[in-house]
């Protein structure tokens, strides 16, 4: 297996839990060892500090499958993958729901979400496509799927030189009907947002519930209506979302109709800033109690994080300046760019500017399918806050 050796003192960082390796760290990188080549790490003074994936045209240039000493075992990515779906058992995921998050399941760049007996695959990288056929073979023995969906659409894999055309294997439908929290949902696999269906907002609209009912409801980026269905069924008196997707409000009408709700929920296209906007100048036929904020990850990339900050202030700024005393803001970012500590601090921008006083009633993260190593911050990703205008 070929070595990599790090420069000196720079393995501190993967003993203080980190799990990547960048070019700059790298003792002589060799650009022509073939991207996603399995190698051994060596620290400068020659002791193994573990086995992982090598592209020398990345910044990342090993992803760590395996930390320390011991040998890669040979089956390790069903080893690691059987470890993965135990965790997800334990704590009660098991037919919908994430089986593999990438580096939290050390399986960095692969993302596995199960959608009963089909199951949607990212592969992100080079090392990751290299392992595909005992990924698959794994899956198939782990799982016993009639269908995998290999997605293959991220930006992500164009950077690992990878082209983004979708393979299946098996029979992969191209909607499937899923149940969260007691609520049913028709999923679009091929052509939905993601994988078809966000699970990391699983607990957050479970912990919403008693703060539905008897509340006029606006779900803004509505997306399939998972957020305002929950409140819907959950007691809300009335609920709108909108969605700039047409494709995604025609879903979000079939599930409403799918758990038997009629007059009481109301989807449609529309812009959430110009709904915002709207409501802050009276204009909407009602004034909301509650607002779901949950838009897009505007941060694609570092360099665009200044500009995204600017567009979440905005929003949770709109959002406030047209609710009264004791309404409530649900707001969501989705991007390992944004902190928690920057993510509170968006909130409190936006309250500044919006003129009103606000507490913050609870502060949450991703569901447990999504788990966060300690020691590396980008598997944190999504933050989520109930707010409640005074």
């Amino acid at each position: 297996m070929i070595e990599i050796k790090l420069k000196a003192k720079e393995e501190r960082r993967l003993n203080a839990g980190h799990w990547w390796i960048f070019s700059n760290e790298i003792d002589g990188l060799d650009t022509s060892i073939e991207p996603g080549t399995l190698v051994r790490v060596l620290s400068h003074e020659g002791k193994q500090v573990g086995h992982g994936y090598f592209n020398p045209h990345s910044l990342i240039a090993v992803r760590l499958l395996q930390k320390g000493e011991g040998e890669l075992p040979e089956d390790f990515v069903f080893e690691n993958l059987d470890n993965a779906y135990t965790y997800r058992k334990e704590i009660g995921v098991r037919k919908y729901g994430r089986m593999c998050y990438g580096e939290a399941d050390h399986m960095p760049g692969l993302v596995v979400d199960r959608y009963g007996d089909t199951l949607v695959v990212d592969v992100l990288t080079a090392g990751m496509e290299k392992l595909k056929p005992q990924i698959t073979k794994a899956l198939q023995k782990i799982f016993k799927p009639t269908g995998i969906y290999y997605k293959n659409d991220s930006a992500f894999r164009a950077l690992e030189g990878l082209t983004n055309t979708p393979e299946i294997v098996g029979e992969v439908p191209d909607e499937v009907e899923i149940e969260e929290n007691g609520v049913k949902y028709l999923v679009p696999l091929r052509g939905g947002q993601k994988t078809g269906f966000y699970f990391d907002q699983r607990e957050n609209r479970e912990f919403l519930k008693p703060y539905f009912k008897d509340k006029l409801v606006l779900d803004l980026y509505s997306y399939i209506g998972a957020f305002g269905i929950t409140a819907a069924l959950a007691g809300a008196t009335q609920v709108w979302g909108c969605d700039s997707s047409a494709a995604a409000v025609e879903y979000a009408k079939k599930n409403a109709e799918l758990n038997g709700l009629k007059d009481n929920v109301v989807f449609h296209r529309d812009d959430a800033e110009r709904l915002l906007s709207a409501l802050k100048k009276g204009e909407l036929p009602d004034q909301p109690d509650m607002i779901l904020l949950d838009p897009p990850a505007f941060v694609k990339s570092r360099k665009a994080l200044p500009q995204a900050v600017g567009l979440y202030v905005k929003l949770v700024k709109m959002a406030l300046e047209g609710m009264k005393p004791g309404n409530y803001l649900a707001f969501s970012t989705c991007s390992h760019h944004i902190s928690r500590e920057l993510f509170v601090d968006i909130i409190r921008q936006g309250v500044s500017k919006s003129g009103t006083n606000a507490v913050l009633v609870e502060l949450r993260g991703q569901a447990k399918d999504h788990p966060i190593l300690i020691g590396m911050p980008e598997t944190e990703y999504l933050h989520f806050a109930l707010i409640q205008v005074k």
